[in-house]
């Protein structure tokens, strides 16, 4: 055997090895009650307290009550003081836990505790567009930087050394399955969500030894107000039904999908080529796929990147 018949059974057997790993990777995915097992205890154990930004709607929301049927108190913030009382009144009622509501409100941050989901986030436009053709473009990139990305390095200083001197916690921050590669029509949002997914996977790092869980949660479709022209299917999950999947992935590693279908659709994508994904003839067949969906939701497009709501027949 000459050397290099030896180096390409070499290759050929690392090839393998690689490979052999990452669907052994996969398939512990598909299992995560089995692979990745909570105490029942496991939540209450991290502390009396969650804290849940962006609460008053979709996800945020879902979070709020998954984490009281649980067993924890909730302080629960956003911009809305009404919808954040509707859903501190239902938390209450259906869980018997308690609730703090925050408006928006940072400086108060003596209340935060063990627990901590970031979920607040927005889109430069309903729907997908060009950099330059987003409207207010200047008041976009400001919104978009300071809402999903300074909020949430901001809430992790507050309630990360608290975690740190009591050695538990967990900080659940929400970016997007955007972000898993570069993303036309979503480069503002996407970009924005790789910060939260590598600062996240940074901290993780760093505080992983002092028995803290830090986690980027990166869904597909999930049918929230901000994605309010989707409809619920095997990818595009309720908020409800992708909470309840996310929570069984928490001991999952820095970074999950959050449930199998988009698990299995995040692998896809990554086979295709960037030069299809990102191709012309795939971004206008993605614009007009989502404004005939928004369409028929009740919006109208009024210019490039904006919509107004009409209301449901």
């Amino acid at each position: 055997m000459n050397s290099t018949e030896l180096f390409f059974i070499c290759l050929g057997a690392a090839v393998v090895i690689f490979y052999g790993v990452k669907a052994l990777l996969f398939t512990k995915m598909l299992r995560p009650t089995f692979w990745f097992p909570l105490p029942q205890t496991f939540f209450t154990s991290m502390g009396e307290w969650a804290v849940v930004t962006g609460a008053s709607d979709g996800i945020g929301r879902e979070y709020a009550f998954a984490l009281a049927e649980r067993g924890m108190n909730v302080v629960i913030m956003s911009r809305t003081k009404e919808k954040l009382n509707q859903v501190a009144g239902d938390i209450e009622a259906s869980t018997g836990r308690r609730v703090q509501v925050i408006v928006a409100d940072f400086v108060k941050d003596s209340i935060f505790k063990e627990f901590q989901v970031n979920n607040v986030g927005t889109l430069p436009s309903l729907i997908p567009c060009k950099f330059l053709q987003s409207a207010d473009l200047d008041q976009a990139i400001t919104r978009v930087i300071n809402c999903n990305v300074k909020t949430m390095v901001k809430m992790c200083s507050i309630v990360l050394p608290g975690m740190n001197s009591r050695g538990r916690g967990v900080i659940v921050n929400v970016s997007s399955g955007v972000a898993t590669f570069p993303s036309p029509l979503y480069s503002l949002y996407a970009a924005s969500k790789v910060f939260v997914e590598r600062f996240s996977q940074g901290l993780q790092a760093e505080y992983k030894d002092k028995g803290i869980i830090i986690q980027a949660v990166a869904p597909f479709g999930v049918c929230t107000q901000m994605a309010s022209y989707l409809e619920p299917s095997m990818v595009a999950l309720s908020p409800k039904d992708f909470v309840k999947c996310s929570l069984q992935y928490i001991r999952a590693g820095d970074k999950t999908y959050g449930s199998i279908s988009h698990i299995v659709l995040g692998g896809l994508l990554q086979l295709i080529p960037l030069s299809i994904l990102q191709s012309e003839l795939i971004q206008h067949g993605l614009q007009d796929f989502l404004k005939k969906k928004a369409t028929r939701k009740g919006y109208r497009l009024t210019s490039t990147s904006e919509f107004n709501y009409l209301g449901t027949e």
